[in-house]
């Protein structure tokens, strides 16, 4: 199978990749985690320094051309997994043909793609609300409801501690913006859309309403849910079998 390159999401560092990419290697796949810029330091060291200016002036084109820099170089196109906006700068990468094949898990949606519901707006609202400019580090509270609200108290101090650091709110809100935006009804590498069942933050309804805005695509599309899953799905209990059914749809890819 060709090499994978795993995306993370906004809260995150490739720390959360870190389970995947022992996994896949096990499975004999090669893999690798580059961290989004501003994201290279460890979540305690990133929660020390906010709220950190630079970081505020991050935004979603800057990420997506940091990772069109990574790949442009390569011999061989990669496969790219990404999780929640990792996800949407999956399907922004494969827009311009830079994966052979793509997978987002837990996407965050492109401009254009709605479908409402009160757990998606009180997990973005906090985000979505402040000063642009300030970087926002959710609370353990926030982080259990947005992701993972199945844990228990002490699992959930640990991923916290563990996974969680600050964010640029502008990359939060720029899924609105021209930044998010895909061509719907072009050709593109294949794609898979995943979601999680018991997702507050990105309901499986908005990745249903992602999948079908590709319906004109002559692209093969398709989605598969998981009914007990969370936003936390990377390392939420039985992780593995999310990873093994991404890796064997890679491999027919």
């Amino acid at each position: 199978m060709k090499p994978v390159m795993f995306i993370h999401g906004m809260f995150m560092t490739p720390l959360c990749w870190d389970g995947w990419v022992r996994h896949f290697a096990a499975r004999g796949i090669s893999s690798q985690a580059p961290a989004w810029p501003l994201h290279d330091e460890a979540p305690a060291a990133m929660r020390a320094k906010h709220p950190d200016p630079a970081l505020g002036k991050l935004e979603l084109s800057g990420v997506v051309a940091h990772y069109e820099a990574l790949l442009q170089p390569m011999a061989e196109k990669p496969l790219l997994v990404g999780h929640s906006m990792g996800g949407l700068i999956v399907q922004l990468l494969l827009q311009k043909k830079l994966g052979a094949a793509g997978v987002a898990i837990d996407s965050a949606p492109p401009k254009g793609v709605l479908a409402v519901s009160w757990s998606l707006i009180k997990s973005n609202l906090p985000v979505l609300l402040g000063n642009k400019d300030e970087p926002f580090l959710p609370t353990v509270e926030q982080f259990a409801y947005a992701f993972a609200h199945t844990l228990a108290p002490e699992e959930l101090r640990a991923a916290y501690d563990g996974f969680v650091c600050p964010e640029s709110r502008r990359v939060g809100r720029a899924t609105t913006t021209e930044a998010a935006r895909i061509d719907f009804a072009a050709d593109r590498p294949p794609l898979l859309l995943v979601a999680g069942g018991l997702d507050h933050i990105i309901p499986a309804k908005l990745n249903r309403a992602n999948h079908k805005a590709y319906a004109k695509s002559p692209a093969r599309t398709e989605i598969r849910e998981f009914p007990e899953r969370t936003h936390y799905t990377l390392a939420q209990k039985g992780w593995e079998e999310v990873a093994d059914f991404v890796i064997d749809w890679l491999s027919k890819s």
